[in-house]
């Protein structure tokens, strides 16, 4: 659900099976017995991609929805206390909106785990080619013209790379994604916590090293920053490191929307409006009350804001739900 950098965060803060039938959406919204759910693949490297279509009808834009980073899965949650079940309540909201999505496991994780043998064996260009795997399925199974791609945090900055001289997507979304490089969004979460004080000065010498593109040897690794930098993803945090979001946005020539809460604990304002900033073009929302996982507290209480976490019950943002599906259905390519 978070970026890459999640490890960080925790240490800041702790083929084709239909499963329902239902008839094609109407203009005034449908409900979720109206809809058709799906359990579809797209070609990996080795093995199938795997995710989840709500169908709100034939004639309805379709939202392809990119995951945060780790062991995310295509509902929102992970094994690392994450149980928030984000995408899936999103993708359930816009159905309602006659929004279609497809939320998607990642190479080598859940349903995905066939598509590579190692997970960790994955570069940006890696993701990418799957986005566009899944966007060249979905298109041949709907004959959808486009297909628009969202991405949350980490997964902001994947559809972002996926969109450059793409012209089979509709558009871009981003949702509180980073807009500073990877690295820059890593020293500030360290040093937000006192408690990593002791961390600072050896996270600063391994990223410099990641940065410059060079790998880490374990024994120069500190046992508490080893599920960061381990070796088996360094080189994952290599390539992503390399990326600037706001370069990657300013070469986006299809609609771009970026969505970023003004309560995420996470990633900034600040992160949002540079990635604006980068694109003129683009449309940028911020959200009062809505967190790092889309849902919302209404105080800046992060035993409140850290809920949000780990309640499946909490709705998303009703506000995000009503940005998105205003502009897709509203949005022209530049």
């Amino acid at each position: 659900m978070t970026g890459f950098y999640s490890g960080v965060a925790a240490l800041a803060l702790f083929a084709v099976s239909s499963c329902a039938y239902a008839s094609s959406a109407d203009k005034q919204g449908v409900t979720l017995s109206q809809t058709t759910t799906q359990e579809i693949t797209a070609p990996g490297p080795e093995g199938d991609l795997a995710g989840t279509m709500i169908d709100a009808g034939p004639d309805t834009p379709l939202i392809l929805i990119i995951p945060g980073s780790g062991p995310t899965d295509r509902d929102g949650n992970n094994p690392r206390s994450l149980k928030a079940a984000s995408y899936k309540l999103l993708a359930e909201e816009l159905a309602q909106k006659n929004v279609s999505t497809l939320r998607v496991d990642k190479r080598g994780m859940f349903g995905s785990a066939a598509a590579v043998v190692d997970a960790n064996k994955v570069t940006v260009g890696a993701y990418v080619d799957d986005i566009n795997s899944w966007i060249k399925t979905v298109r041949q199974n709907t004959g959808r013209d486009c297909i628009w791609i969202a991405g949350h945090s980490e997964g902001g900055l994947m559809v972002l790379a996926a969109a450059q001289d793409n012209t089979e997507i509709c558009g871009v979304i981003t949702m509180a994604a980073p807009g500073r490089a990877l690295a820059d969004v890593l020293r500030e979460q360290l040093r937000a916590n006192p408690a990593n004080a002791s961390l600072l000065e050896p996270s600063e010498k391994i990223m410099q090293v990641l940065e410059a593109g060079n790998r880490v040897d374990a024994k120069d690794i500190p046992a508490p920053l080893m599920p960061l930098f381990a070796p088996a993803v360094q080189d994952f945090i290599i390539s992503l490191f390399a990326q600037d979001p706001a370069v990657l946005a300013a070469g986006v020539r299809k609609p771009l929307l970026i969505v970023q809460g003004e309560r995420d604990i996470q990633v900034s304002v600040a992160d949002a409006q540079r990635i604006a900033a980068a694109q003129p073009k683009a449309t940028l929302k911020l959200i009062a009350e809505m967190t790092h996982t889309l849902k919302t507290v209404d105080s800046d209480d992060r035993a409140a804001n850290q809920k949000t976490y780990t309640d499946p019950n909490l709705p998303v943002s009703a506000e995000l739900v009503e940005t998105i599906a205003d502009f897709v259905k509203k949005s022209v390519s530049l």
